[in-house]
């Protein structure tokens, strides 16, 4: 990424101390979202990272992970599917738990979504420890999809959550690593 541009971006993403809980330093990218110039170039250099790959679909991680997602979709032409919270998705569903570095969670997928074939990129905001974007992994792989690669904005690398993913045998994109 241009070394210009990243100092844009970055100056648009607050830190949140002791959220959601203490000893927490959360890393808030809305401010990415709010700008239109900076959202913008936030999905193109993610379009970039990715080369000329055949995408059929983007998954996207509840909740900082649908407008990144959805956006990537539309601009790759994809389609775009949710990865949501126990209690959101109607019908029938791939459930998966996981811990993350404050807790634990469920990540939820409708069974028909994707399936054999598609070619599947998962996008969220923030790789920490990789216990969510794993869990998305395993949710696609359920529906039968290839997991094309993994696509986020930032990265705590302290947390050790790249490892986890190429533990997966999935290619890790990152824009930008914490500071």
């Amino acid at each position: 990424m241009d070394p210009t541009v990243e100092a844009e971006l970055r100056a648009r993403i607050r830190m949140v101390p002791d959220w959601p809980q203490a000893g927490v330093s959360f890393q808030d990218l809305t401010g990415l979202m709010a700008d239109p110039v900076a959202f913008g170039q936030v999905i193109d250099a993610m379009s970039l990272v990715l080369g000329a790959d055949r995408i059929d679909d983007v998954a996207g991680i509840e909740a900082r992970g649908f407008p990144y997602g959805a956006a990537l979709a539309c601009a790759r032409g994809a389609g775009f599917v949710t990865l949501r919270k126990p209690g959101k998705l109607p019908g029938e569903v791939h459930s998966v738990d996981y811990t993350l570095e404050y807790g634990s969670a469920t990540l939820q997928v409708h069974t028909h979504s994707m399936g054999p074939g598609r070619r599947v990129v998962l996008v969220d905001d923030v790789l920490a420890t990789g216990g969510t974007a794993a869990a998305g992994v395993d949710l696609i792989r359920r529906t039968g999809a290839e997991v094309a690669g993994v696509v986020l904005v930032m990265e705590i690398p302290d947390l050790g959550g790249r490892a986890v993913l190429e533990a997966l045998g999935v290619s890790v994109h990152v824009l930008f690593t914490a500071e």
